[in-house]
């Protein structure tokens, strides 16, 4: 192991969108040229060679995220591939989980203490995937509260070793040694409020599988901001681990929530409530009557599954690494209505 240098960048410039057209209009990239001209440096241990650009930037007073690539895990990336959130209230703060590596969540926790001097309270895990809290470890400190919904605990025991196990050859064995599987202290069955001092967060703990059985997402009830984690994804093609129709009846009672604006779970910018939706409903939408066309005719799953979601190819990426696994699932949840 040895050590290298993380560096991150504090870009206070709200990073709205716009819509035109159903398209999300992306910010030019001298923005993100400039901030990197005068980027901060920090420490944490890596595997040799890899170096892990970390940048956060505010979106909201009191309210910044950190934009992982749109990528699938590697050594390379050591699993940087999910957006995380940080709160910061009057006399704490929160993060809004860790990264896929503990060098990641090293990142994330050198950020907080760059942007302020409040001690960290919670740490808030949305759903059980190991790019959102692999880098927990990190956070194991004196006086910081771990959160999850209330499913979570079991799907950590129930995956977690797979997930250990097929990240090895993925994130490196040394980097792997380090990771913690932290179950959370505070289970939310419902709805819970966490005060940070002058600062409420709304977490909601969602029943109906959707995205996982253990879905958990955080509103800032003072900027109208809404940390998604994965039950909404921008750009990335989504993801179905739980429940294709499950995710179809939670979205109109997500998109009711008191949000002007998302942190999506992937995807490199904030976006406007509830019009973030949109994009993800189609998807999912066109899965489900895909699968029901191909279903009433008689087609057999191995047919089957290239034609689902086929209209949607252009529009996301990463669209070839998951479709495929989405379209067996929602066949086979879809197969015995």
């Amino acid at each position: 192991m040895l050590r290298c240098t993380i560096s991150y960048f504090i870009d206070n410039e709200p990073a709205g969108a716009m819509r035109r057209t159903g398209r999300i209009v992306r910010r030019s990239g001298r923005v993100l040229a400039a901030a990197w001209m005068c980027a901060l440096a920090a420490t944490a241990v890596c595997p040799a060679g890899a170096q892990v650009p970390f940048a956060i930037r505010q979106i909201a007073d009191g309210d910044y995220a950190h934009f992982g690539r749109i990528a699938l895990t590697s050594s390379e990336n050591l699993g940087d591939i999910a957006n995380l959130g940080i709160v910061i209230g009057r006399d704490a703060a929160a993060v809004i989980d860790t990264g896929g590596s503990v060098a990641v969540g090293e990142a994330a926790l050198a950020a907080l203490r760059q942007v302020t001097g409040k001690p960290l309270r919670y740490v808030i895990n949305t759903h059980e995937h190991p790019d959102h809290l692999f880098g927990n470890a990190a956070f194991a400190l004196p006086g910081v509260t771990f959160v999850g919904h209330a499913n979570l605990p079991a799907s950590i025991r129930e995956h977690g070793p797979f997930y250990l196990h097929s990240f090895r050859d993925l994130l490196g064995a040394d980097e792997i040694a380090r990771v913690r599987l932290i179950p959370p202290a505070v289970l939310v069955t419902d709805t819970m409020e966490l005060d940070l001092g002058g600062r409420t967060l709304l977490l909601t703990a969602w029943h109906q599988a959707a995205h996982t059985d253990c879905d958990l997402t955080v509103l800032d009830e003072q900027t109208h901001t809404l940390f998604a984690g994965d039950l909404v994804f921008l750009d990335h093609v989504p993801v179905i681990d739980g429940s294709l129709k499950g995710w179809l009846d939670v979205l109109p009672r997500l998109a009711a929530m008191n949000a002007e604006r998302v942190v999506p779970g992937h995807g490199l910018w904030v976006a406007p409530w509830p019009a973030a939706l949109d994009d993800e409903r189609r998807y999912l939408l066109a899965i489900q009557a895909d699968a029901r066309r191909l279903i009433a005719s008689g087609t057999p799953l191995a047919d089957a599954v290239p034609h689902i979601g086929e209209s949607e190819r252009t529009r996301w990426r990463l669209f070839d690494d998951y479709n495929p696994r989405n379209a067996t699932a929602a066949f086979s949840e879809l197969e015995w209505e």
